[in-house]
Parts: structure tokens; sequence; C-alpha cells
């Protein structure tokens, strides 16, 4: 597969609206790291089939959004960011413990609060 600049950058978004708001999709399989591709491509091969039987594309809209944020984040952080950031996440959820780095939510939401004034 050939990915071009456009696509490692993502569609253009419309004023005021997040990347990959509007992306098809094969847009957005164009934006995932390659180990991600297949999984894409069962996903939405298996909900385009119970759409076609079901005439109901709940299922369509909803994969292809949950997919749409993946892209956004595998572009935001380029192929190796988000293949750290996967990695980081296993690691978490392998061994209940945060990263050393972790700020506490109580700490954020204060953070928050104070430059909200």
């Amino acid at each position: 597969m050939r990915v071009t600049a456009a696509a490692a950058s993502g569609p253009e978004p419309g004023a005021g609206r997040p990347p990959f708001t509007d992306a098809s999709p094969a847009q957005v399989r164009a934006a995932l790291i390659p180990e991600d591709i297949p999984e894409f491509d069962r996903q939405w091969r298996a909900v385009m089939a119970t759409a076609t039987e079901t005439l109901d594309l709940t299922g369509v809209h909803r994969t292809l959004e949950s997919w749409r944020r993946i892209a956004w984040l595998t572009t935001a952080n380029g192929s190796d960011g988000y293949r750290r950031l996967l990695a980081r996440a296993a690691r978490t959820l392998r061994t209940g413990e945060l990263p050393p780095d972790s700020v506490p939510l109580d700490q954020v939401k204060t953070l928050i609060a104070e430059r909200l004034g």
C-alpha cells in the first residue's frame, strides 16, 4: 500500500471541526498504521454485511466514527508515536500502574479550574 502526503496528514477538516470528522473509510484506512489495517478491514466488512441485511447503518456510522478517532490519533502522533501510545496503554492495563510521568486526574482538574478562572 502506498501512502501519500495527503493521506498521511489526513483530510482537511471543515471550519472549526476536528480532523477526520468527515473522513471517508478510504481516508481513515490510509491514515492507519499497517498493523491496524487488517482489524479495520475486518470490522468494516462485518458492519457493512450487517447493514446490508438489516438496512440499518447505525453500526456503520459507529464503526467509522471509532476508526476516525484512531486515524486522528495516528496522524497527530505519527506512526511511531501512536505505537508508543499503544504500548504505554497496554503496559498500564497489564500492570495496573500509571506511567511515572502521569498526572493525577484531581490535579488536572485543579489546573483546568485555575486556568479558566
